[in-house]
């Protein structure tokens, strides 16, 4: 059994390919069931940065098979883009980047929290699908604490930036002091919440935010003290914002072209700012087209990712040491794993002679007592694990396969034993 990795991510495919792609949370359940009728096990991964999913692999060529059709099948079709813009990984290459994803290190902003939390919603969703098997399982576990010790360990996240933090840089940077500007978000997840938080810092008095639901705003509202409107009022609210920031979880536009056309007929060359950090978008691309409208999404703001990046690159280093000390241990675990199989029946068959040997000794000798029987018995025990001690430690930290075979051949464990 191997691990096998599939995805697509914000450094090999841009936000319009991975707006296909997402998987919101609530529809993970389907997609796993869609996945259960070609292999029996798998996690899907799924944030506004990346699609990934995690299986094991008896069978490389119809695992593979079935990843590609699970994208192709968010994509709409079969389509050449999927392909060459998504990634590949087996084993502890897949494991190794699982622990980089949960450590922040996979990040657009390095250091990030949130994705840690993600790592663990999508173990638990495949959990109660009955999609994690043992390896998955201890996989997906292992890499949460591996992020877990980076951020105790390491200042990786400390005073880390956020898209979101991020997102009002930018507004910032356009329109100088936010301090008497309006900002609207839509959008009340935990992203909605950041930039709220993030704006109300930066002093800016005067948010409005909505949702799908009127009464997801209105608590948004109330907790973070600001205004909350209904959807269906977006266009007239639009007419004398500065800042518009979106961050839905929604399966189409939320924003399109023609209402900001109407939009901006209203407010006398005054420019619009609309960052849309969604994924997938809820901005239509071509509302940038329209003058005095500057449209931001995810990707435009990777180039101050990079320069966080490289203002944490000390702390990169010493994550990465971590990782490689967390690597080290599941291999050993996992090499356990692969030949417990094998030792199981190879002590469950030693056991059987050793009980059938001892009866037959017992049945020739002339009558024992019960404390005679029990001394034969500890005796024989001693003899078969002291004998079997030394090729289960090696089986234990075997790295070549071909001597599993071997040892199965031998003791003729073939066809009792499953690896």
């Amino acid at each position: 059994m191997k691990f096998l990795l599939t995805g697509i991510d914000y450094r090999t495919s841009p936000v319009s390919l991975r707006d296909t792609v997402s998987v919101a949370p609530e529809k993970l359940p389907l997609f796993l069931a869609s996945l259960r009728e070609l292999i029996p096990y798998a996690v899907i991964l799924s944030t506004c940065n990346r699609t990934e999913i995690y299986t094991t692999e008896s069978d490389y060529i119809s695992t593979r098979k079935a990843n590609y059709n699970l994208l192709f099948g968010l994509f709409g079709k079969y389509d050449e883009d999927v392909t060459k813009f998504s990634y590949e990984m087996r084993d502890l290459k897949a494991v190794e980047h699982l622990y980089r994803v949960a450590s922040g290190l996979e990040s657009m902003v390095v250091g990030e929290y949130e994705i840690l939390g993600q790592v663990k919603e999508a173990l638990d969703v495949a959990e109660k699908a009955n999609m994690v098997n043992l390896p998955l399982r201890e996989l997906f576990n292992s890499a949460i604490r591996t992020g877990r010790k980076v951020r105790t360990e390491t200042d990786i996240s400390r005073n880390a930036l956020s898209v979101s933090s991020i997102a009002i840089d930018f507004a910032e940077n356009i329109l100088g002091t936010l301090s008497t500007k309006k900002m609207i978000i839509i959008g009340t997840g935990e992203a909605g919440k950041l930039v709220a938080r993030i704006a109300i810092k930066r002093g800016i008095k005067n948010i409005s935010v909505s949702s799908r639901t009127r009464e997801r705003a209105d608590e948004f509202a109330r907790k973070l003290q600001c205004r909350s409107f209904a959807i269906s009022e977006m266009e007239e609210e639009l007419k004398t914002a500065n800042i518009l920031i979106t961050c839905a979880g929604a399966p189409h536009w939320i924003i399109d072209h023609k209402i900001i056309q109407r939009v901006m007929q209203h407010r006398h060359r005054v420019p619009l700012i609309i960052i849309d950090i969604a994924v997938p978008r809820n901005v239509q691309p071509n509302v940038s087209e329209l003058k005095n409208v500057y449209l931001y999404n995810i990707d435009d703001l990777n180039r101050v990712c990079n320069l966080n990046r490289e203002q944490r690159e000390n702390e990169i280093h010493l994550a990465e040491n971590i990782i490689k000390e967390e690597l080290a241990k599941f291999y050993i675990w996992w090499q356990q794993f692969k030949s417990r199989p094998i030792i199981t029946v190879l002590m469950k068959k030693a056991e059987t002679i050793r009980v059938a040997q001892l009866n037959q000794t017992i049945n020739k000798l002339p009558p024992l007592t019960d404390d005679q029987k029990r001394c034969l018995d500890a005796m024989t025990k001693s003899i078969v694990t002291k004998i079997l001690t030394e090729p289960i430690s090696y089986l234990k930290t075997c790295k070549d396969g071909e001597y599993l075979n071997i040892v199965k051949e031998i003791f003729g464990l073939d066809g009792d034993s499953k690896a």
